[in-house]
């Protein structure tokens, strides 16, 4: 008798502790399913960027003149690289550049654009050379969660291309 009555509570204890486990999975669960929705979302800017500068390098490759193969220096665009997604220089002139620009910062109807990209926060670096012309694409956007905090930290898409 006096086994049972030291026992007394121990059932309490026991679900009290298996509840706390419980719970503690259960949270556990939906941080990670907030980290998945982050993840999706960062990797689809991500493709959207790379899907952006494939389409300036694809346009100045097409609309290079090949009589006169330095003409895709005209296709620079703050060719400047100052820091981490801080370019300076000249702007461009090139009608394909400046859509191109008002694409990724998404105020051309109907092109949702990058998060956070400024006019000044996408670079196409002209490098002209005797065979082949070295052109750089960079884009950087801050992600929807960070957009709103000025020093968070900027994503970086870049892409080098040859054109003759």
């Amino acid at each position: 008798m006096k086994n049972r009555q030291g026992q007394s509570g121990v059932f309490l204890l026991e679900a009290l502790i298996a509840i706390l486990i419980f719970s503690l999975g259960i949270l556990g669960m939906v941080a990670m399913g907030g980290t998945a929705i982050a993840s999706q979302s960062d990797a689809q800017y991500r493709t959207e960027a790379a899907n952006f500068a494939s389409d300036i390098a694809a346009k100045i490759a097409l609309n290079v003149d090949r009589a006169n193969p330095a003409s895709v220096a005209a296709f620079s665009h703050l060719p400047t690289i100052g820091g981490y997604c801080s370019f300076s220089g000249a702007v461009a002139t090139n009608a394909v550049v400046l859509d191109w620009v008002d694409r990724v910062r998404g105020v051309v109807a109907g092109v949702p654009g990058l998060p956070g990209a400024t006019s000044t926060s996408e670079s196409v670096l002209v490098e002209t050379g005797a065979a082949f012309n070295k052109v750089t694409v960079t884009v950087c956007w801050k992600p929807p969660s960070t957009s709103a905090t000025p020093l968070a930290p900027w994503h970086r898409h870049v892409l080098v291309s040859y054109i003759n």
